[in-house]
């Protein structure tokens, strides 16, 4: 089967499709695999919510939950253990693409304990001992871009270790993370490291701002307030793409580069329409640009393959028109450092909330093989 002709388009303008989802029947059905062959697929991200989902459903991890149970293992380690396997099969099978794009995708993240968001000491030692589980060289590590998270970033890339950084929302923590980025490698350097097998991806959510800044303009009920709706994560997202084209042209990176180093590479996360009366390929068509990552719920995978409209890029050149959109924004009256500044705090309580789902449930398996 061939790729379809939307897919194939993004891959032609830069555009590297990633799937935003993993679970353990979609490894064990083939399913990962097809979407390999067929959808042009060249990486996947999880989350806690993703691992969440995937233990709600099914038996596909009952086996390996009553072998842990037998063992005595704690409901963290339990965790720890599914969710690393997973990780480490995935990326099994995403090795082919591993190598043909010489480690650039082929990709497979997983994210730390959300509990230790904001402890950078923890973060850094469970990037380790994750790296250490899945023991796969194609494997990024998901460290959030709190305050916390920051030096962490540095610390992590420094010992060698990929790194997909997520939850950015805000235009100066992006700036941040790239500076970090930046520091890791340079103490890499020190280190001796080999800067060419370091990767790293930086994940700016979109449509989650639309969902913010919508609310508040539906408040205010305004015609100027309509006409901005569905605007602020587009222009959020186009912007940071400017940052990255600075930040990426400095001498600093240019050192960086002569010794071997890749780019930052920017990811568009949280790329699932919320509201219906937008166009469902619309934060996949809208977003094009060369060097990028578009990690996609299945769904919206889907709509891309069917019907999306890729006219090439769509992000260089638009900066003027993405500034207008957040001055009129503050104009109106919507605060952009709070409304980004809210968005990483409930991303964080989402990714808590969301383990301690698992680990609930995982409790109540745990207790139901053992007994």
């Amino acid at each position: 089967m061939t790729t379809p002709k939307p897919l194939q388009d993004l891959a032609a303008n830069g555009v590297s499709v990633w799937l935003d989802d993993l679970s353990r029947d979609r490894i064990s059905s083939g399913n990962l695999q097809e979407l390999i062959d067929d959808h042009g697929v060249v990486g996947v991200t999880t989350n806690p919510s993703i691992f969440q989902a995937a233990l709600a459903e099914g038996h596909a991890y009952d086996e390996q939950v009553a072998e842990l149970a037998r063992d005595g293992r704690s409901v963290d380690e339990t965790v720890f253990s599914l969710t690393t396997r997973d990780v480490h099969d995935a990326c099994e099978i995403f090795m082919p693409v591993f190598e043909r794009t010489d480690g650039e995708d082929g990709r497979v993240s997983i994210e730390v304990d959300p509990r230790s968001a904001h402890d950078t000491a923890k973060t850094v030692q469970e990037a380790k001992a994750l790296r250490d589980a899945v023991d796969q060289p194609n494997v990024l590590i998901k460290i959030p871009a709190t305050l916390e998270g920051l030096p962490a970033i540095s610390q992590v890339l420094a010992e060698g270790i990929s790194v997909n950084v997520t939850l950015i929302f805000s235009l100066d923590r992006y700036r941040a993370v790239m500076n970090a980025f930046l520091t890791g490698l340079e103490q890499a350097r020190e280190k001796g490291k080999d800067l060419s097998q370091i990767r790293s991806v930086a994940s700016f959510f979109v449509s989650r701002v639309d969902g913010e800044i919508d609310k508040r303009l539906d408040a205010i009920g305004t015609d100027e307030a309509k006409a901005l709706r569905g605007k602020a994560g587009l222009a959020n997202a186009r912007l940071a793409y400017q940052a990255y084209e600075e930040v990426f042209s400095t001498p600093r990176w240019a050192s960086l580069e002569a010794a071997g180093a890749h780019p930052q590479r920017p990811l568009w996360a949280s790329t699932g329409v919320k509201d219906p009366a937008y166009p469902d390929t619309m934060y996949v068509t809208e977003l094009v640009a060369p060097g990028t990552v578009n990690t996609m719920p299945e769904k919206t995978l889907n709509a891309t393959a069917d019907h999306g409209e890729v006219t090439g890029d769509t992000v260089t050149g638009s900066y003027a028109e993405a500034t207008a959109v957040l001055d009129g924004l503050e104009r109106l009256g919507i605060s952009y450092s709070e409304v980004v500044d809210l968005l990483e705090r409930e991303g964080v309580e989402k990714f808590e909330k969301s383990w301690a789902e698992l680990l609930d449930r995982v409790q109540s398996e745990l207790e139901k093989a053992a007994a």
